[in-house]
């Protein structure tokens, strides 16, 4: 890894972040949920620049009060995937800005996808990084996917120069080889807790609530899982229908909580195994905030290790959106 200081910027659907990574550590890391307005279960893409563009000075100013060193490079996060024609608007502010900053700077800056920076985010974890092909997860508020990842070689980016890498990926060929067809777990999660009264995003409370419950309710469908792939949105219709039945302060309401939780945790279990199957590939990185749940990691580690697939999960705040490994990817292609 290089001594240089990275600053890493990513603007998603949900988050405003921002770090700074030297030698492969994180020298500095904020992050600030968007502000969704009560029972509301998501932002516009208008909403969500807007509220980038505010908050990225004033977190900006908060950098400052805990890194004073100097900023050798600027990478960000400028599309969902690395595919051509991957966009979403709000990307575009924290592009702005690096771009900005780094030709202010005279540095160089990189733009990488949105998905890549999760998946290097989960890798920086490990000390031994994956040789060959892998699977990773990318399971948030909005993607649910399973992909192939597979190494390649790529042209080390000129010291002074500006790369925006037209849609592909400087590290590897990145295909999806499941996941729904529909919504995601993430909104399945978050349309369920907004119906509760939750403030949006709803994950981390409901997390909590099916750890705390000592056994399941019995009231839901099994998810079907066929070819690696699932359908979420009839699921996603009796959950709701289902918490008409509960009072905000019913006992049962965690246990019922528990059982949505089990039923997301055996889908992921069949469809990662039905994916191994198909790609040959035995080792998965799970990312994205619906990876970062305690209650799914523990029911899936165990039962994939039986199946002969190790899951790698980081740290929560590696598993959520972040800028970590947006800066890392830099770091990686300017100088490693």
């Amino acid at each position: 890894m290089t001594d240089k200081h990275v600053l890493g910027i990513d603007t998603s659907n949900y988050k405003t972040s921002i770090a700074v990574v030297k030698d492969g550590k994180t020298v500095a890391d904020i992050r600030r949920f968007l502000s969704v307005k009560e029972g509301e279960r998501g932002l516009r893409q208008s909403e969500a620049l807007f509220q980038h563009v505010q908050n990225l000075p004033e977190m900006f100013a908060e950098l400052r009060e805990v890194f004073g060193g100097t900023i050798d490079a600027v990478a960000y996060s400028t599309r969902p995937r690395s595919v051509e024609g991957s966009y979403m608007p709000c990307f575009t502010a924290g592009s702005a800005q690096a771009v900005s900053i780094a030709s202010a700077l005279d540095v160089p800056a990189a733009g990488f996808s949105h998905q890549e920076g999760h998946i290097e985010a989960v890798l920086s974890a490990f000390a031994e990084r994956p040789e060959g092909d892998f699977a990773a997860c990318h399971f948030s508020g909005g993607t649910c996917e399973l992909l192939k990842v597979s190494q390649k070689k790529h042209d080390i980016c000129g010291a002074s120069s500006f790369a925006d890498l037209n849609g592909e990926s400087a590290f590897w060929d990145i295909d999806i080889t499941g996941g729904t067809k529909d919504i995601s777990y993430g909104q399945v999660l978050d349309r369920a807790g907004v119906a509760m009264g939750l403030s949006f995003p709803c994950g981390q409370e409901l997390d909590e609530m099916a750890l705390r419950a000592d056994k399941s309710t019995d009231v839901l469908t099994k998810i079907k899982v066929s070819d690696g792939e699932i359908h979420l949105s009839g699921f996603d219709t009796q959950i709701r229908n289902k918490l008409n039945g509960f009072s905000g302060a019913d006992a049962a309401m965690d246990s019922f909580i528990r059982e949505v939780f089990e039923k997301i945790s055996e889908s992921m279990i069949a469809m990662i195994a039905q994916n191994a199957g198909r790609t040959g590939t035995d080792r998965i990185y799970m990312s994205g905030g619906v990876s970062s749940s305690r209650f799914i990691r523990e029911q899936i580690t165990g039962r994939l290790a039986d199946k002969g697939i190790k899951a790698f999960f980081a740290d929560a705040g590696l598993s959520s959106d972040n800028a970590i490994g947006t800066a890392l990817l830099g770091s990686r292609y300017l100088w490693d």
